[in-house]
């Protein structure tokens, strides 16, 4: 089990220190995400993803989800009244036709859910614009006290934000 921890930072040379004391105890670069306004230079930050920053992985479940649906609806449909002069197979085109509506409702819903920033960051899309920094950090569970103790300690002008609860691990 892990946690994402979000962190508001002044600027970035304070965030560039923070990162520098995760990395000293073994917090991996891959579990550390920046987003900070798109004229801000990092300096070797490692930037979110479109995954972290957009609701793109919640599109493409739901898009997947009801695609499926409606291609195995139109799959029985099919079956039960198939037109003139075509005999076809009953579960070889209900699951044809399912994984057809999965594909293409997961390709709309990610084209659309790709520009809808993730709705865990928008108590945080202020300040960012501001030119602070949102800090994320995906750690696992057992490690959560020890490194709030740390960011308490060594950066008490880290806001601390929202913790997340997420399955990966």
């Amino acid at each position: 089990m892990r946690r994402r921890l979000y962190f508001m930072l002044p600027d970035v040379s304070h965030c560039q220190q923070l990162v520098g004391e995760l990395t000293k105890i073994k917090i991996p670069q891959r579990d550390i995400h920046v987003i900070a306004r798109h004229d801000t230079p990092l300096n070797g930050l490692h930037k979110a993803s479109a995954l972290q920053r957009t609701e793109l992985l919640h599109g493409l479940e739901v898009g997947a989800g009801v695609g499926g649906l409606a291609g195995m609806l139109a799959g029985l449909l099919v079956v039960a009244f198939p037109p003139a002069g075509v005999v076809l197979g009953g579960g070889a085109a209900i699951i044809g036709t399912a994984l057809a509506g999965a594909s293409f409702g997961s390709l709309v819903s990610a084209l659309i859910a790709r520009d809808i920033p993730n709705h865990e960051l928008k108590g945080f899309q202020v300040r960012v614009a501001l030119g602070e920094i949102l800090l994320l950090l995906d750690i696992p569970t057992q490690r959560v006290e020890e490194i709030m103790k740390l960011i308490r300690v060594t950066h008490p002008e880290a806001q601390i934000g929202i913790v997340k609860t997420s399955s990966n691990g």
